[in-house]
């Protein structure tokens, strides 16, 4: 079985994502500067999903870029991953809304640890197809990026219950470690490819 329909589909289900969180967005119905103030909620929330949608799909292409084949357990798994991503536009506006209350935010939370474990599936799923010599196992055996996110996140979480702008922090502070470009794909590949 090929990886393109499975790029070509997941490309689309975050693209839609995006989509609704952007259609979320509701204009102010004044025309000044200062009834957007009223907005800078929903907004800052739409800013913190469209990162961490962004990085999901921004790492998706690049492990699919070390992926020869997929099979029926590597479909699922990337369906478990978009079931995630796909709630992301329901608990950012539901934390905008409500100005961000502690249930919407520890819900946020549990949506971004739930990707990120999704994520985390997907990769071992893909691993077992390749097998421990190839290249993918190559690129992402060490996961200490991973294993750092979901730490953050299950303490962000926990924050929540302290005050939930700390959680925000926590989740903020995810989507910044991501920020940093991951090289180790893309090093390995290149190292195949002077290999040829």
């Amino acid at each position: 079985m090929t990886k393109g329909r499975l790029e070509a589909f997941s490309d689309g289900v975050l693209a839609v994502i995006i989509t609704i969180m952007v259609l979320e967005l509701r204009p102010p119905a004044v025309g000044s500067l200062e009834s957007l103030r009223e907005v800078i909620p929903t907004f800052l929330g739409y800013v913190l999903s469209f990162l961490h949608v962004g990085l999901y799909w921004n790492n998706h292409h690049h492990l699919f870029q070390a992926v020869e084949r997929v099979n029926g357990r590597v479909l699922w798994a990337n369906l478990y991953l978009l079931f995630w991503l796909s709630l992301v536009p329901f608990v950012t506006s539901w934390m905008g809304n409500t100005g961000y209350a502690r249930t919407p935010v520890i819900a946020y939370g549990v949506v971004l640890l739930m990707s990120a474990m999704a994520y985390l599936v997907l990769t071992k799923t893909l691993l077992a197809e390749h097998g421990t010599n190839s290249t993918m196992a190559q690129a992402i055996s060490d996961g200490r990026k991973e294993r750092i996110s979901l730490g953050i996140y299950g303490l962000a979480i926990g924050g929540a219950f302290i005050h939930p702008y700390l959680a925000c922090a926590g989740y903020f502070l995810v989507a910044a470690l991501w920020l940093i470009p991951d090289r180790r794909i893309e090093s390995v590949l290149a190292t195949k490819d002077d290999e040829k």
